[in-house]
């Protein structure tokens, strides 16, 4: 493509993935647009495209500028060829206003998450415990000691409300952003009350739509929509609210330390959260969804590519064990493989063709 988009949060390591890109491209320049100096030098954005006519060019946080999309599109049709722009951002192509009629047909996106389990070095299981506390972010996972992580983590939440938001042309109180933050991560991985949520912030249920999207696109809370088909099954409607990263859910709680986890009321939730964002990173390109009927049978992530389905159960439990609800899911569903994702060593069968895995077992099935 002639531009190529690094989308993520911000921390999460898009910076460095370009700069490590540049570095093996001649005639390439990297600006942030954040620097007034390298702002400055886009003034007249195709007289400074033009001095570079053969070079890649980097923007990053391409949302402080949404405007200069315009010239690349005039740049890019000029010149031909692909590889002519990296554009880093920290929102969503949605929020970036105006991505999609300067640039479509001529830009591809790639999402960016912080650190998932399959990058780590997990020996003994130590890297998942630091994963599953910290989060992945890059800063907080490798903080000397969960103390730095925590107040890196507090630093950030401030900074996404107290800035970056602000900066995306939204004005909303940092306060009752984060209040509301602080709500969801409450009910985190459950199913989502527009209504009790804007009853507890004293707003109406539209403006807690617009909460929900805030947080959605700048890829910091993820929703789970329910699965639908035609089963003659009378299916939940609402979607599940996750915050992404567990160590910005943790920050939220104030669970300070894995005996703080070990005891607080979202354990499970927190596992579940972890363990389904892990999953979805290693399955891009699928359909997700959960299971709830009215009748209680519920399955916690369907993955769907084709004609291929997966059913997965996440439990926290180191001997983790389904109930009858769960067989009736499974019923319910021409399932091809069906997992019980648990903090387990190794995987093993359980039962009826399911098997129990360990989070960094979880991997995309050949041919799929």
């Amino acid at each position: 493509m002639p531009a190529v988009a690094i989308l993520g949060p911000r921390q999460c390591g898009k910076t460095t993935l370009a700069k490590a890109i540049l570095d093996n491209m001649e005639n390439s320049v990297y600006l942030d647009l954040e620097r007034r100096m390298d702002l400055n030098k886009l003034r007249d954005p195709e007289a400074f495209f033009e001095l570079k006519p053969s070079g890649l060019i980097c923007l990053d946080e391409i949302q402080r500028a949404p405007e200069l999309f315009a010239d690349m599109r005039s740049r890019i049709d000029r010149h031909g060829g692909n590889g002519q722009f990296l554009v880093l951002g920290s929102a969503s192509p949605q929020l970036i206003r105006q991505t999609s009629e300067s640039l479509a047909g001529r830009i591809s996106y790639f999402e960016l998450s912080p650190f998932q389990l399959h990058e780590l070095d997990n020996n003994a299981g130590q890297g998942l415990r630091k994963l599953w506390l910290r989060g992945g972010f890059p800063r907080s996972y490798l903080a000397d000691n969960d103390r730095e992580s925590l107040e890196w983590r507090q630093d950030f939440i401030r900074t996404i409300l107290e800035r970056d938001i602000p900066q995306l042309g939204l004005n909303i109180p940092a306060r009752r952003l984060e209040r509301f933050w602080r709500m969801c991560a409450h009910v985190h991985g459950q199913l989502l009350n527009r209504s009790s949520l804007g009853e507890s912030l004293g707003v109406s249920h539209h403006t807690i739509n617009s909460y929900i999207a805030i947080l959605e696109q700048t890829y910091l809370m993820r929703v789970l929509e329910p699965y639908h088909s035609n089963l003659k099954k009378r299916l939940v409607k609402s979607p599940k609210l996750y915050l992404r990263d567990s160590g910005i859910l943790h920050a939220l709680l104030d669970i300070r330390n894995h005996n703080d986890l070990l005891g607080h009321p979202a354990y499970g939730a927190s596992w579940e959260g972890l363990a389904i964002e892990n999953i979805i990173s290693a399955y891009p390109g699928w359909k997700t969804s959960f299971y709830r009927s009215a009748s209680g049978a519920e399955i916690d992530l369907i993955l769907e590519r084709g004609r291929r389905r997966i059913a997965v159960e996440v439990k926290a439990s180191t001997s983790p064990e389904v109930k009858r609800s769960y067989w009736n899911a499974l019923d319910d569903l021409n399932v091809d493989e069906a997992w019980i994702v648990a903090p387990v060593r190794e995987a093993y069968p359980y039962k009826r063709g399911v098997s129990v895995r360990p989070l960094d077992a979880i991997a995309i099935p050949e041919g799929a």
